[in-house]
């Protein structure tokens, strides 16, 4: 994996680049949408490409690791074929999960012991067999096994919990560039910076990670029940520590202004299962501000759903009819939200990286988040 920073913003720090894999290119900054369990909830893998336009999309070990289970992924030649999804997939280590699923798991020094939230089972994740995991996937991308602390931990747990994770991660390392890829391609390995929200934590977290010199680097722990200023706290910290010729993921984060805050503080990359969820339960993200479809107001509307939209859904559709499709239960409904809200939010990125060329995006930026934030 290659990754090349292209352009500047002068009057903040953020930028953009390209990262080369084996499936293809990524244009940062970039949204990647998740695919948990092989899909993307509710939509064709063509609208993906030609329409939403996403140049990578996430796969979740812990729930591919569940089902279908490794012995059906290593025999269809990896996640990439039993999809048939042929651009970059990028795999999360099953560490939220880990912090989600807490009573059903326990942490060791050993690694993370839990039962399937489907038949109880019980199973371990070290940081060996994570690795294993997600080499048996096949994803570009994969992440180191940590501890996603919550957002208001206190001081000392946040400190044993990371001195943990760091363990992990020397053990990731080694046992990552002591195997190799299955499927002829080559994967790359990024450290999860953590540290909840104490900076000398997250300052210690940088520097342990990048003395391993992966890849790329990604910041976990944020938007886990913290205020949103003490993320942007975070990654003000964070990000200028990090090493400026590898990508910056933040992880599971978040809102369309949460997105563009994150941008100008430097971070490369993201994802989020928003845009699809709320999309299913009615809400939508349009360049004017946030629609809830199932409000009355929209029951005669017959706007196009989004006219500064980039998506053939914003105008082959009006509100009046999504709204119709929402208050009738029909599924169809969740399908064309989560397209729009998919599409959008890789239209957001797109124009942010032409502000960033232009040499305006921080004015822009300024600009356009209170618009995108008001409720319609």
């Amino acid at each position: 994996m290659n990754f090349q920073v292209t352009e500047i913003d002068a009057a903040s720090s953020a930028r953009c680049g390209v990262l080369s894999t084996a499936h293809g290119e990524i244009h940062t900054p970039i949204f990647m949408p998740v695919g948990t369990v092989g899909s993307v909830k509710g939509v064709f893998h063509r609208d993906l490409k030609e329409d939403i336009r996403a140049e990578i999309i996430l796969g979740n070990t812990y729930h591919l690791y569940l089902r279908p289970g490794l012995d059906t992924l290593r025999k269809a030649g990896g996640l990439h074929r039993f999809e048939n999804w042929d651009r970059p997939i990028l795999t999360d280590s099953g560490g939220f999960q880990v912090f989600s699923l807490s009573p059903i798991r326990k942490l060791t020094e050993d690694g993370c012991v839990f039962r399937s939230h489907i038949d109880g089972s019980k199973h371990i994740f070290t940081p060996e067999n994570n690795v294993d995991t997600q080499r048996v996937i096949g994803a570009d991308i994969v992440m180191a096994l940590d501890e996603c602390c919550p957002g208001d931990a206190d001081y000392a747990y946040a400190a044993k919990s990371l001195k943990l994770t760091q363990r992990w991660l020397e053990r990731c390392v080694r046992h990552f560039d002591e195997t190799e890829p299955l499927y002829g391609y080559p994967q790359a390995f990024f450290p999860i910076i953590q540290g909840c929200v104490y900076p000398d934590l997250r300052k210690a977290s940088v520097e342990h990670a990048a003395a391993l010199d992966r890849e790329g680097y990604a910041i976990g722990g944020l938007a886990v029940g913290e205020p949103t200023e003490k993320m942007y706290e975070m990654l003000e910290l964070v990000c200028p520590l990090l090493p400026k010729d590898k990508p910056r993921y933040l992880m599971g984060v978040g809102t369309p202004a949460n997105i563009l805050e994150g941008i100008v503080r430097g971070v490369d990359m993201f994802d989020c299962v928003m845009p699809t969820r709320n999309g299913r339960n009615g809400m939508l993200f349009t360049w004017d501000g946030v629609m809830n479809m199932r409000n009355a107001k929209w029951a005669q509307d017959f706007g196009e759903i989004d006219p500064k939209g980039a998506s053939f859904v914003d105008h082959a559709y009006t509100r009046a009819y999504l709204h119709h499709l929402f208050i009738a239960g029909e599924m169809f409904a969740a399908q064309l939200a989560s397209e729009h809200n998919l599409a959008f939010y890789l239209d957001l990125v797109r124009t942010a990286r032409e502000h960033i060329r232009q040499g305006d995006f921080l004015a822009w930026k300024d600009h356009i988040v209170p618009q995108l934030s008001q409720r319609l």
